[in-house]
């Protein structure tokens, strides 16, 4: 069987700050520059979630991507849009919130979701120019 790769797009704004509270304010300041910002600051984050696998049968795909879509937006987007991701989120309470913990963050959340396919990657876009991408432990 042929193998695909589908990509379902979610967007979703939050605020963070960059910081290693295991490590002085200067170390902060001089590693992370203005992201270290005490009040925040914050992002249009873009969520790409890629799923891989062969095409059903009966269905002629792979995933329903408006259910990826809605499993995105139920565990992912809901607990992350319009947040303090420092402040109100709990699984960065011992983490810092770059975008490499973003998409780490994503995947467990939607990995053992996917109802069809294997979940593939996560890329998380802070802005338009640049992007990390997460493919699993």
């Amino acid at each position: 069987m042929p193998q695909f790769v589908i990509a379902r797009r979610v967007q979703f704004c939050a605020a963070h700050r960059l910081h290693n509270p295991a490590k002085s304010d200067e170390w902060n300041r001089a590693t992370f520059g203005l992201c270290n910002n005490p009040n925040y600051h914050g992002h249009n984050y873009e969520l790409v979630i890629t799923v891989a696998g062969e095409a059903n049968p009966e269905t002629g795909y792979l995933v329903d991507v408006d259910q990826v879509r809605r499993l995105a937006d139920e565990h992912v987007v809901a607990n992350l849009d319009h947040k303090n991701l420092n402040v109100e989120v709990p699984w960065f309470a011992n983490r810092i919130t770059s975008a490499e913990n973003i998409a780490i963050y994503c995947w467990e959340q939607l990995a053992p979701r996917i109802p069809s396919g294997t979940l593939s990657c996560i890329r998380v876009s802070e802005n338009a120019v640049s992007y990390v991408e997460y493919r699993g432990t």
